[in-house]
């Protein structure tokens, strides 16, 4: 399946009822994911920001990528990020970057960090085009396969200053 260019995306609020799909898509693309429980936990926390992507809406909506943000006072993060790999490369991951970021300032967050595998070149490269500017390393970060962790960090806007 692919998402056909006059298809509509909706970005929109994470719910209860994505859960099964998001964990699914957690699973198929990451080889150390988040558990449903775990990501049930951080959709009712009150510092993290949920959002999915869809094709298409209401309940007939099809699940095709997902965001997650901590927000720490004017500093943010984003915590997990992934789209379906049968609609990967059509700027699906750039639209829910965007709407987060857009999120995070509408409640005072001025810069975004992130962690990312020094091996992902697709995803350093949609990073590095959203403003992402590498500022540390975390030693053996990831677990399975064990391997470094780039720290990215983005100034962001603040309420208004866009």
């Amino acid at each position: 399946m692919s998402v056909r260019a006059e298809s509509t995306v909706t970005i929109r609020a994470a719910r209860t009822a994505d859960l099964l799909r998001i964990a699914t898509l957690e699973q198929e693309s990451f080889s150390d994911p988040w558990t449903y429980d775990a990501l049930a936990t951080a959709m009712a926390l009150p510092h993290v920001r949920f959002l999915v992507a869809e094709e298409g809406g209401g309940a007939a909506g099809r699940l095709l990528g997902y965001v997650v943000a901590l927000v720490l006072g004017d500093e943010g993060e984003i915590a997990d990020l992934a789209v379906d790999p049968m609609v990967r490369r059509r700027g699906i991951g750039a639209m829910l970057l965007a709407r987060m970021e857009e999120a995070l300032t509408d409640v005072g967050v001025r810069s975004l960090f992130l962690e990312v595998r020094e091996s992902n070149g697709a995803a350093l490269g949609l990073y590095e085009a959203r403003g992402f500017k590498p500022v540390g390393r975390r030693r053996a970060y990831y677990r399975v396969p064990v391997e470094d962790a780039l720290v990215l960090k983005r100034e962001i806007a603040a309420n208004g200053e866009r």
